[in-house]
């Protein structure tokens, strides 16, 4: 997960167009499944990922353990809510 995270504060920061900033997205979500993690997808989430959830212009993520439900923090991206949930 430290590595992915690397890999997405080195994407660069000023992008001409949607589709470069949705390429460095797709980055991290790679480089993350390259580590062995496997991102959950989800059709019946608005971010489209399992345990994740848009509030105001950040995404938290949150898993079921042990019959609790755990925080596990809040991101800019909905790509790197799902990298810690997986």
């Amino acid at each position: 997960v430290a590595y992915a995270r690397a890999v997405a504060a080195a994407a660069p920061v000023l992008m001409d167009s949607d589709n470069e900033v949705a390429a460095a997205l797709l980055r991290v979500g790679v480089v993350a499944e390259a580590e062995g993690l496997r991102l959950h997808l989800s059709s019946s989430s608005s971010t489209g990922y399992k345990g994740v959830r848009a509030d105001r212009s950040r995404f938290k993520a949150q898993r079921r353990m042990g019959g609790r439900m755990v925080y596990l923090g809040s991101f800019a991206t909905a790509v790197e809510a799902a990298v810690a949930y997986a």
